[in-house]
């Protein structure tokens, strides 16, 4: 293990695509499904996301960005045998295969916290940055990702150890850093890794909506990234937060330093899990666990509100821990008055902020997910690819660059116009050049 060195979390967020739809592809996800079909704002979406990195930015934190994947995803159609010019490869495929052409559209890498599991090199045996992109193998369109993912985050961080997805199968599938919460006493200190999983991948499946992260899948990500067993944590997700939509963890459940927090019905066995992690943090840290109670927030109201799919994170110059939560959770009852509660009282967790993510959340991300957690020391932060950094100077042109290229509106009707394809690409080939991502970062650049 390293030595403790000064170190902060950063967030690297997705920035949103200029084919942002709602094609409500995503299983057990209820936002998703609930407004398929609705009209889209690509570049509302996009703008949305960046007033929230810049609003993390001049809160004094270290944010990233990290570019939206190619879309139309062409090299998934040409291997399904559509041949030809990319238009008639465009036009083909929305005839004889429109559920494929709809999931190939999907600005879905947008949520970065599906795009890896991040384990700082505080915690790692060799001393350095492991980032696995997840395979996302149970759903189609996030499918189709990770080898994008990869080399988007091996051009952030040249430094990192970033391995290779695990394998395309289910019983290694892995969603990446929504099933996973890290807690420390400090950044740059040894901490406790919590891997969250819906189920053994060697099981039958279970009815219902599905259960995405496996136990194997986390087990196999613990090794490669050399974390300690001692300071290693495995949990059930339970059974009633995935039937009630949660079909990811950090839809219940949020954590940071030494703080978890989360809903009753977030775990299978809670007793277990917190007794697991307070073993881990032994030496360490006392964790602070604050419970959300099932009377005092329903768990519907918690999923449609999104009250967990926040930020937890530490201002500069704060004692206690901020949420940056939806302004869906501000306009909901249960949880509006459990914030105020939490914030009145004398816990871990001292204010609640709320953001402006409409359009990510009738897809069915809220902040959190909008957002890849890396933790990073000032030597690792000052070796981060520059026009990975957000600055006031990469918004403005972010800015511009969302204002000339995106769509003010998007229907389903119009993702079948193979202009939006033609528009897509050029702004991705021009994005590479502001973020200086290099000349054949995109599929159709090669």
């Amino acid at each position: 293990m390293s030595a403790q060195k000064m170190a902060m979390e950063s967030n690297f967020d997705g920035l949103i695509g200029p084919t942002h739809n709602y094609g409500g592809l995503s299983d057990g996800n209820l936002a998703s499904a609930s407004n398929a079909g609705l009209v889209a704002s690509p570049r509302a979406a996009a703008l949305q996301g960046l007033e929230k990195m810049k609003a993390m930015h001049e809160a004094g934190l270290w944010q990233g960005i990290l570019p939206p994947q190619q879309r139309p995803h062409l090299p998934t159609l040409r291997r399904a045998g559509f041949t030809g010019t990319d238009k008639q490869v465009f036009e083909a495929a929305w005839k004889e295969a429109p559920r494929l052409m709809k999931n190939c559209l999907s600005a879905s890498s947008m949520w970065a916290a599906n795009a890896a599991t991040v384990s700082p090199s505080a915690d790692s045996a060799d001393g350095q940055l492991h980032l696995t992109p997840a395979n996302l193998s149970t759903m189609l369109h996030r499918s189709i990702e990770h080898p994008q993912t990869q080399r988007a985050l091996e051009t952030a961080f040249p430094f990192a150890a970033v391995h290779t997805a695990l394998s395309e199968q289910s019983v290694f599938a892995d969603e990446g850093a929504a099933n996973h919460v890290r807690l420390c006493d400090t950044r740059g200190a040894q901490g406790v890794e919590l891997f969250v999983y819906g189920r053994d991948g060697y099981a039958p499946a279970r009815p219902g909506y599905p259960a995405r992260q496996t136990c194997q899948a986390s087990q196999a990500i613990a090794r490669s990234h050399q974390l300690n067993p001692a300071r290693t944590v495995y949990a059930l997700q339970s059974d009633a937060a995935i039937d009630a939509g949660a079909f990811h963890n950090d839809v219940v459940c949020v954590g940071a330093l030494q703080t978890l927090f989360y809903h009753e019905l977030a775990f299978a066995d809670k007793g277990a899990m917190q007794a697991d992690v307070t073993n881990a943090a032994s030496g360490l840290f006392t964790p602070n666990f604050v419970e959300v109670p099932l009377a005092e927030v329903p768990i519907a109201d918690a999923i449609k509100a999104y009250l967990f799919n926040s930020m937890l994170v530490q201002m500069p110059d704060e004692d206690r821990l901020t949420l940056i939560a939806p302004l869906e959770t501000q306009e909901n009852a249960a949880t509006k008055t459990y914030c105020d509660k939490l914030v009145a009282s004398n816990g871990p967790i001292g204010e609640v902020r709320y953001v402006d993510v409409r359009q990510s959340m009738r897809n069915g991300g809220g902040p959190a997910c909008l957002r890849l957690r890396v933790t990073l020391t000032e030597e690792e932060w000052a070796q981060v690819n520059s026009g990975n950094k957000f600055s006031p100077a990469l918004y403005e042109a972010l800015k511009n660059w969302v204002t000339k290229h995106y769509r003010e509106n998007l229907s389903p009707e119009d993702t079948r116009d193979p202009a939006l394809m033609t528009e897509s690409f050029a702004a991705l080939d021009e994005l590479t050049k502001v973020m200086g991502l290099g000349q054949d970062f995109y599929p159709f650049q090669r």
